[in-house]
């Protein structure tokens, strides 16, 4: 079996564009990351900022000290919207990266599956149990395939929810320590 200069050409291109796919992928998510990165430095440091002058303009110590208290809460507050956003990005991402793999993974079988039908048709007498056999084994990687990947799904589920909760218990919590302090 003989592959044509064409053939050759579009199956790079593809190839290419796959890979040039997700690199923007990647890089969106990289910059989703960096944004959220410096807004999260930009908001330290003018809080940061703002801090200090209030407490360098405190009158006496119990002010310093409730000054201090003060800043404690939102920081808190900041840190959890922070590892959420972290977490949004982390998930997003992994959801492309997901799609990406598993377009990629349809594409090959589909490939492979279409290149056996056209080695069998050439193919010598008899051969048409191997070809059977390459095609089983094939289609049992890619049940496997898609189970692993419902598990990983399943998996990522259990985890966002077990994000929501601690979240939700962390911000709970919080709010108890403001009402008793």
């Amino acid at each position: 079996m003989y592959f044509t200069n064409e053939q050759v050409a579009a199956a790079n291109k593809a190839g290419v564009e796959a890979i040039l796919g997700f690199a923007n992928s990647q890089l969106a998510a990289f910059e989703r990351l960096s944004q959220l990165n410096v807004n999260a430095a930009k908001a330290a440091y003018e809080e940061g900022t703002g801090h200090a002058k209030a407490l360098l303009a405190a009158k006496d110590a119990q002010e310093y000290l409730s000054l201090n208290a003060a800043i404690a809460q939102p920081a808190i507050e900041k840190a959890i919207a922070y590892s959420h956003g972290l977490y949004e990005v982390a998930s997003q991402t992994q959801g492309e990266v997901a799609k990406f793999f598993e377009a990629r993974t349809a594409e090959f079988s589909k490939n492979i599956v279409g290149l056996l039908d056209k080695v069998s048709k050439n193919a010598p007498a008899g051969s048409d149990a191997a070809v059977a056999a390459v095609k089983s084994a094939l289609a049992a990687a890619n049940s496997a395939y898609e189970s692993m990947n419902k598990v990983a799904k399943q998996a990522t589920e259990i985890a966002e929810a077990n994000f929501a909760a601690a979240t939700t218990a962390a911000k709970e919590t919080h709010k108890k320590q403001r009402a008793t302090a």
